[in-house]
């Protein structure tokens, strides 16, 4: 009997769930040329953020270090903060599409030399 059978029978809903905590970049892509209506979406003013032609987002754990991840990308290259969070390790810039993958490399390669990250490859759409 599976374990959610066995807490339905006996009247009870049994849930797990479990934080691994470690030290990783899960995403960082970057959208070109995206549509304004995805700015919106996202809460960017679409009239300055379409001039800037590229997304960028990244997702850490720890999730604070998304205000380390934050600082890197402004003082590596002309990207703008879209959003940044603190509790669930995102990140969000805009800039060309060249400021957008400077300010993503940068960042990959501090977290993984010098805070020990694991780090994944930045992906294009």
């Amino acid at each position: 009997m599976k374990l959610e059978e066995l807490g339905q029978r006996e009247g009870k809903q049994r849930i797990v769930q479990e934080l691994v905590p470690g030290k990783q970049i899960t995403l960082a892509h970057i959208i070109a040329n995206p549509d304004g209506e995805l700015y919106e979406k996202l809460g960017l003013d679409p009239r300055v953020e379409l001039s800037r032609a590229a997304i960028g987002i990244m997702t850490v754990s720890p999730a604070e270090t998304a205000i380390i991840m934050a600082d890197i990308a402004v003082k590596s290259s002309g990207v703008a903060l879209g959003f940044v969070d603190r509790f669930s390790g995102s990140l969000i810039v805009t800039g060309t599409v060249s400021e957008v993958e400077a300010a993503s490399a940068a960042i990959l390669s501090y977290v993984e030399e010098k805070l020990g990250y694991t780090v994944c490859e930045i992906t294009r759409t």
